[in-house]
């Protein structure tokens, strides 16, 4: 009985730890799309963050959906 109760408690902490990694992309890839955040001017500026931004974006919601959909097979 305490093997379930401890497995339940490691899916929360796991799902809690997972939401806050796509909590976090989320928000440095709308501040770097944003301009809030960028990079320095030798790394390509406010142009290289913004497409950098896009793919944090991109690539957190589709592993989202993926997550998803590995979790209803």
């Amino acid at each position: 009985m305490a093997k379930k109760n401890s497995a339940g408690v490691s899916t929360l902490i796991n799902l809690a730890v997972w939401l806050t990694g796509v909590i976090v992309s989320l928000s440095v890839g709308f501040a770097m799309t944003d301009g809030t955040l960028s990079l320095p001017r030798w790394l390509g500026g406010m142009v290289v963050a913004e497409v950098a931004g896009w793919v944090v974006i991109i690539l957190t919601l589709l592993s989202v959906v993926l997550a998803i959909v590995e979790k209803m097979r």
